[in-house]
């Protein structure tokens, strides 16, 4: 890696999606700030500088953000209470991108979520252009709803909002590979196994972020080519259509419990990708090897 490397921020660069970009990053060549709260928990990889602070800070962030091409946000204490989320959200990842733009970093990568769709039963498929769940749909989508719409009131940058499904992956912090397999061990075993399960895993995710950052995705001036320069644009991933008998069969059966399969109405369709694959991404890892690493991951735990 030279001077003439990316220099990009990542936040969270310590938790599952934070370190999958930071090694995405870093196979791009790229030289990465990884911005952590606690001392020594940042990715080990060459290329990778450890920086330890609140990126809310104002003063943390106008530092980190200094010299920098792009920032990657990764941040978001889901489970929190509604007021936590908030306040780091919705409050604190905009201070950061406000110290990017006047920092002049070209490009801030958001993690966001396809949980702000609404995917009712009988939505159908889901784009870019989807129906956002309205206000009072729930503490989490209802923060990533306003922490996205606070960050396109940043002018000056070129915003990029990802949004992943559930995120597949080895961890002891993955929700759906160690924290949900613990929860339908402690009982929470229903679904209706007909429902969507939309997933993409964490390496693939983290390959369209790095991209994005690193600007081997080019700006355009129509989202369906890429990044709009100056504005905020959407992007969704998600792998393979698969659904909740093959997420949730594949734990209970791992775990040696039984599943609770229901019959009410629930959302069949599909997340499109159309517009992340127009800009270059093409997930690597399919259904069948995901679910296998899930099952192995919690064979071997218990």
């Amino acid at each position: 890696m030279t001077e003439s490397s990316p220099l990009v921020v990542v936040t969270g660069a310590n938790g599952l999606v934070g370190t999958a970009v930071c090694r995405a990053l870093v196979e791009r060549s790229a030289r990465v700030r990884a911005v952590v709260r606690r001392a020594g928990s940042a990715p080990v990889l060459d290329g990778v500088t450890e920086h330890v602070g609140e990126f809310a800070d104002e003063g943390f962030a106008r530092g980190v953000t200094r010299g920098a091409d792009a920032v990657v946000t990764t941040v978001h204490p889901m489970g929190s209470s509604r007021e936590v989320q908030h306040r780091v959200g919705a409050e604190g990842t905009p201070v950061l991108a406000r110290a990017a733009r006047d920092a002049g970093v070209s490009r801030l990568v958001h993690l966001s979520t396809a949980g702000v769709y609404d995917r009712s039963a009988g939505v159908g498929d889901v784009a870019e252009d989807g129906a956002l769940l309205p206000e009072g749909s729930g503490d989490y989508p209802d923060t990533k709803n306003a922490t996205d719409t606070a960050l396109a009131q940043v002018g000056g940058l070129t915003t990029v909002l990802v949004r992943p499904p559930a995120i597949m992956g080895a961890g002891d912090t993955s929700v759906w590979n160690t924290l949900r397999p613990q929860e339908v061990l402690g009982g929470e075993r229903r679904a209706n196994p007909a429902q969507t399960w939309a997933w993409v895993h964490v390496d693939d995710l983290a390959a369209l972020v790095a991209d994005v950052a690193t600007g081997a995705v080019a700006t355009a001036d129509d989202p369906e080519r890429g990044p709009v320069a100056g504005g905020t644009t959407a992007v969704i991933v998600a792998g393979e259509p698969a659904t909740w008998r093959d997420y949730l069969g594949s734990v209970t059966d791992a775990l040696g419990v039984a599943p609770e399969w229901t019959d009410e109405p629930a959302w069949t369709g599909r997340l499109l990708t159309d517009r992340a694959r127009r800009w270059g991404w093409t997930p690597r890892v399919g259904l069948a090897q995901a679910l296998e690493e899930l099952r192995r991951g919690l064979t071997t735990h218990s």
